[in-house]
């Protein structure tokens, strides 16, 4: 097996990059079936006789564009992460804010229309053969009406939203990727960008941790003023549009996006919240290891073993595909080939923007992700979770598109799926005790992260949308409520917390999906439930697995739980036992 490359392949899907001629001219097309898309509606009325016809018409070129928009937005955003300095990709970013306003007007208008057919048409409508399958989604969008402004006013909205909104997300994310942090090394000092600054929070000296947590805090002090009127515009204008459509719980928005019940995320957070000892324990127990007393939030992350592994991109490939083939024959093809078609832009250079992500691009029925690979154990497992992701649309080409549209907590889970299956195997095959205990405690890291570090994320937020409510909520203010939130979640196990979270985690400045916390939280504890189900079931799982996927963007979580696991995730018992299953390995773990 030859060497896997690093870099992605954008040139296939149009050639130039962000100042590709094709892509041009297909960005002109979208213009163009967003306006017959238009036409399409001002002509469809509820006394119409055609009107079946007409609707069915119209979900077919809603279907297309659709793809196509998507299409092009992943292609905006590969471009855009790659190289933050890439002034063409930052205006095609602008771009795609107006073209995702049309389009969501059209969606808008369409849930409208939809909403002013009679019953019994809208039942004839959905059971047309054309239509078939896609009711679940048809009848969301007729409901998603009864919840909105006039279609005039919601479409204002949309249009303001590209430079009232969106802008500020796109603002934090520019100032980000032109920060840069100074870090002292050997006597010199060099200069990194955040995202690989980042990746030394894993260091195993603990004065390099120290070292370079200050400098990025400082990094994120510098920018705090400019960040705290990212954060609070975005919520306002989000908090605006809240009142006007009269939704008083700020969760509305984020459950009907993940389509889930408040009884599912209540008891979730219940469930942890009552079973965080044994992590706690681990916590405690880390702090002697590392011969501190009291972890600071920068050992959270740190490894046990003296002599930390590092795997090349190639090895951390195969690694996976691995891994993935003694569970799913199916999935490890599928991520062989990623490698080897260059889906993946992993390289360790400056420039890029910080994290990972995986996006679609359905209308080639390709996927890309993104991330920074520099070899340590904590990069593999992201480069298994964004396959899982990938994997996921990849199982979902072949539906209808409306079904295809997942939501993130299932999305979460797919790609968690991933992450259990390579961590669980690299532990069973540890060869000596220490590198066990050592491959353990990553794995429980994973767990501290979604019951501590998320739990933190959602509780701040929640408590940064009531005072927000009341008015302009100042940086200082913003690091008090993040250290509260911090030490609430992870039970005042830490001597030392990190203020400047808000600050520094994107996903409380993205405007796509609000709270973009508790979803990670579900689909690592929703995916314990399907993973011990796979091992009950062996080698008979893996098109089970793909049926589940496959259901995941046509019903709600909690009834895909039931016609899949037999379960009732709106009571607590689901998420114990899912808890019971993480708490094994700190037993274990303490144990060694």
């Amino acid at each position: 097996m030859g060497e896997y490359i690093p870099t992605w392949d954008l040139e296939s899907l149009f050639p130039g990059g962000s100042t590709s001629k094709e892509f041009k001219v297909y960005l002109e097309n979208i213009n163009e079936e967003i306006k017959v898309l238009s036409d399409q509606l001002r002509q469809l009325d509820s006394e119409r006789k055609n009107l079946v016809e007409e609707v069915v018409s119209f979900i077919r070129q809603l279907e297309h564009t659709m793809f196509h928009f998507r299409e092009a937005a992943a292609f905006i955003s590969c471009l855009s992460a790659q190289d933050v300095t890439d002034e063409h990709a930052n205006t095609l970013v602008s771009k795609r804010g107006a073209l995702s306003a049309s389009f969501q007007g059209v969606l808008t208008n369409a849930m409208q229309k939809f909403a002013a057919i009679p019953e019994e048409t809208w039942i004839e409508l959905v059971k047309r053969t054309e239509l078939a399958g896609i009711e679940f989604v048809m009848n969301e969008y007729r409901d998603t009406a009864k919840d909105l402004l006039s279609t005039e006013q919601e479409l204002l909205i949309n249009d303001l939203s590209v430079d009232g909104y969106h802008a500020w997300n796109q603002m934090y994310s520019t100032i980000v990727g032109n920060m840069k942090v100074e870090i002292e090394e050997d006597g010199e000092v060099n200069s990194y960008s955040i995202g690989q600054a980042s990746n030394k929070l894993t260091a195993e000296a603990r004065t390099t941790r120290k070292h370079v947590f200050e400098k990025l805090q400082e990094a994120w002090e510098d920018q705090s003023s400019l960040f705290a009127q990212t954060l609070n515009h975005l919520a306002g204008f989000r908090l605006q549009t809240y009142k006007h459509r009269k939704w008083e719980n700020v969760l509305k928005e984020p459950l009907k996006i993940n389509r889930m019940k408040q009884e599912t995320l209540d008891a979730m957070w219940s469930a942890i919240s009552n079973n965080k000892q044994p992590f706690v324990d681990y916590l405690h127990r880390k702090a002697e290891i590392l011969g501190v007393e009291k972890l600071s939030v920068y050992d959270v992350g740190a490894p046990i073993a003296n002599d930390v592994r590092r795997f090349s991109y190639t090895e951390g490939a195969d690694f996976i595909i691995e891994q993935f083939r003694t569970f799913s024959p199916k999935m490890a093809d599928f991520a062989q080939m990623a490698f080897e078609n260059r889906w993946i832009e992993a390289e360790d250079r400056a420039g890029k923007r910080p994290g990972g992500f995986c996006t679609s691009f359905p209308d080639s029925r390709e996927t890309r992700i993104f991330m920074t690979y520099s070899g340590t154990s904590s990069n593999i497992s992201t480069l298994a979770h964004e396959l899982g992701h990938a994997y996921h649309q990849h199982v979902m080409n072949d539906l209808h598109g409306l079904n295809q549209r997942y939501a993130m907590n299932v999305a979460e889970t797919a790609s968690t799926f991933a992450e259990m299956i390579v961590a669980d195997a690299t532990i069973g095959q540890a060869k000596t005790k220490e590198e066990k205990q050592a491959l353990l405690e990553d794995k429980i890291q994973r767990s501290v992260a979604f019951f501590m570090n998320i739990h933190a994320r959602y509780l701040f937020e929640l408590n940064f949308y009531k005072e927000r409510e009341n008015g302009f909520v100042p940086a200082a203010r913003l690091n008090e409520m993040m250290v509260e939130a911090q030490k609430e979640a992870y039970q005042d196990a830490l001597d030392e917390y990190d203020p400047y979270f808000w600050a520094s985690k994107l996903h409380f400045h993205i405007t796509t999906t609000p709270f973009y916390n508790f979803p990670y939280t579900f689909g690592y504890l929703f995916s314990l439930g399907i993973y011990a189900h796979a091992k009950e079931k062996g080698g008979n799982f893996e098109e089970e697995y793909i049926a589940l996927l496959r259901d995941t963007g046509r019903m709600s979580v909690e009834d895909l739980a039931m016609k899949h696991l037999e379960a009732d995730i709106t009571k607590e018992d689901f998420w114990e036992s899912a808890i019971r299953l993480c708490a094994r390995d700190v037993k274990e773990f303490l144990e060694l």
